[in-house]
């Protein structure tokens, strides 16, 4: 059970090592970009391609599904981003339990969104917990770990590639020991939890009055989705890449704008957020410096 390209890795290292699953459950097809045409999520179209049986429920709390679930006999059922919750009586149903590769080391960041938020967070390190569903949220006894750097600039997408390899590998890892019976839930420690919630796309708009180096992180963070942005001269103007720059000028405030050694937005530390790379609505993505050559900006705030 899964959606994203994240989830899609696990399920080619599955079918690499031999356990080609009985069903595949992915969300529904949607509708997105420009003529809004459907697009299939990545799991489907490896299932597609290997001629997987393959599921689409928009839900799994209908009542038949629990009882067609347990008629596949399944030994386990693996869920890898699959951005919905598994009723309780799902939990019960497989012999080996319901496991999940999530991607950080749990008991941090538990919840839909941990890639984005360990960098929002400045984490260090991340990595890949699988562990025995329960009826929480990511609070299931753990199988393994695997822990790694965090790359300095790393985006959401980048280090969702990076863990990806690392997920299926340790997905795979977790079911042969399961099989062989030498491994071992053990429960989450009970210090050290942080939640890591779905972004919205409201948590894209940049506020100035934030410190330069927080900004910095959400521009990371939230790519490629939301992405950051904020509203200049009447256009919404995406910011694709940004680092922290210099002390600001006395007297600017939050928001401000200057424009005399690059594209610099006066944050709430005293620092500028340099823009390097961005994108007004409708047009290509550009280099600041280009930008701001077609672009009457307002200095004065943004």
């Amino acid at each position: 059970m899964g959606t994203p390209a994240f989830a899609a890795v696990s399920l080619t290292a599955l079918l690499e090592s031999g356990n080609r699953p009985i069903a595949v459950f992915t969300n529904p097809d949607r509708r997105a970009g420009r003529g809004r045409p459907v697009r299939y999520s990545p799991v489907k179209e490896v299932a597609l391609r290997e001629g997987l049986e393959l599921f689409q429920p928009p839900t799994l709390s209908g009542p038949s599904l629990p009882d067609e679930i347990r008629a596949m006999r399944p030994d386990a059922i693996v869920v890898v981003a699959y951005g919905k919750i598994l009723p309780a009586e799902l939990l019960e149903i497989p012999p080996l339990g319901c496991i999940n590769v999530h991607a950080s080391i749990l008991p941090r960041h538990r919840g839909a969104s941990p890639i984005a938020h360990a960098i929002l967070a400045g984490d260090l390190t991340t990595g890949i917990t699988t562990i025995r569903m329960d009826r929480g949220v990511d609070t299931g006894p753990v199988y393994m770990k695997r822990e790694v750097a965090v790359p300095d600039g790393a985006t959401t997408e980048s280090l969702g590639s990076l863990l990806a390899p690392l997920g299926g590998d340790l997905l795979i890892a977790t079911l042969r020991g399961l099989e062989a019976s030498v491994l071992e839930a053990v429960p989450q420690k009970t210090e050290g939890v942080t939640m890591a919630p779905k972004l919205s796309s409201k948590d894209g708009l940049l506020d100035f009055t934030m410190p330069a180096e927080v900004l910095e992180r959400r521009v990371r963070a939230f790519h490629p989705w939301p992405g950051t942005y904020f509203k200049n001269n009447g256009a919404t103007i995406k910011v694709l890449r940004a680092e922290v720059g210099g002390k600001v000028q006395s007297g600017m405030e939050p928001g401000e704008i200057q424009t005399a050694d690059g594209f610099l937005i006066a944050c709430g530390d005293g620092r500028f957020l340099r823009l390097l790379e961005v994108q007004r609505q409708g047009r290509r993505a550009m280099a600041a410096a280009d930008f701001l050559r077609g672009f009457n900006v307002d200095l004065r705030e943004s």
